[in-house]
């Protein structure tokens, strides 16, 4: 299947989104719930996997399918197809705050393995699979798990990152030891393994768990600053836990107009 090749405008700092402009016939997958907006002309179809060819008929497209909900995405992609006889756009937004990356899979040599939840849409004809770590323990001990997406073809494809974006050149035998949350991509010469922090009392007061990945090069490595498990988990702490809310900025903090004394002096004394 031949490749298309899209132009795209990413806009925004914060909160992304990328336009991707079709030629008539021309077509982009995207994850579903992924879609910004588009133009009128533009077909929007819901299919198994990533809308690439199936080898094997019925089985193909479940096997394709099964590929995604092994890292833990949708059974679906949408793919959007340019009906018209003109130019036509559709946008795709981040679903948090950080950065949207085009990657070039032509220049990258064809393969990008990315963390399970990084990809957000690619010119049609790049196919989504899935990257098996070489040692089990990563699987066990990784924090984000052993299986990442791979992503095939020699087309455009975005993957989003949250916070800051930092690419990396390894040189050959060069190290990097990442905290394994903050992995966005990486080419796939590049050899990653999990590594134990060694002191018990690093895992359990540092913050940073018992892990954390060694990446060796040579290849490139993207990371950012702000995975979205360690946002949610942040939210989460700092969310009221029996409902109401809370007082920010306050020094009392629980003991403000909405803490304790809120509670004892509005009537709440059982």
């Amino acid at each position: 299947m031949a490749m298309d090749v899209v132009d795209f405008e990413i806009k925004g700092a914060e909160m992304q989104f990328v336009e991707v402009e079709l030629d008539p016939g021309e077509a982009a997958i995207g994850e579903a719930g992924s879609m910004m907006f588009m133009d009128a002309g533009i077909q929007m179809d819901t299919v198994f996997g990533d809308g690439s060819p199936p080898q094997g008929g019925l089985l193909g497209k479940l096997l394709g399918a099964g590929k995604r909900l092994v890292t833990g995405e949708s059974l679906f992609t949408t793919v959007f197809t340019n009906q018209g006889s003109s130019k036509l756009r559709v946008a795709f937004a981040a679903p948090y705050p950080g950065k949207i990356l085009p990657m070039d899979l032509r220049q990258l040599g064809g393969t990008l393995i990315c963390q399970k939840d990084a990809f957000l849409c690619a010119a049609r004809g790049v196919s989504l699979g899935i990257y098996f770590q070489q040692k089990l323990s990563v699987g066990f001990f990784g924090g984000e798990g052993f299986i990442m997406q791979k992503l095939d073809g020699d087309g455009l494809a975005f993957v989003h990152a949250g916070g800051t974006v930092v690419k990396r050149e390894l040189r050959a035998g060069q190290t990097l030891f990442i905290d394994t949350g903050c992995i966005v991509a990486l080419t796939p010469n590049v050899q990653f393994e999990i590594q134990y922090v060694g002191k018990i009392k690093t895992a359990l007061f540092g913050g940073e768990g018992l892990f954390f990945a060694k990446v060796t090069g040579p290849g490139t490595v993207w990371l950012q600053s702000l995975p979205f498990s360690r946002l949610a988990s942040r939210v989460f702490a700092a969310a009221p836990q029996r409902g109401g809310s809370r007082e920010e900025g306050s020094v009392l903090g629980g003991f403000g107009a909405g803490g304790l004394l809120g509670g004892v002096f509005g009537g709440d004394d059982e």
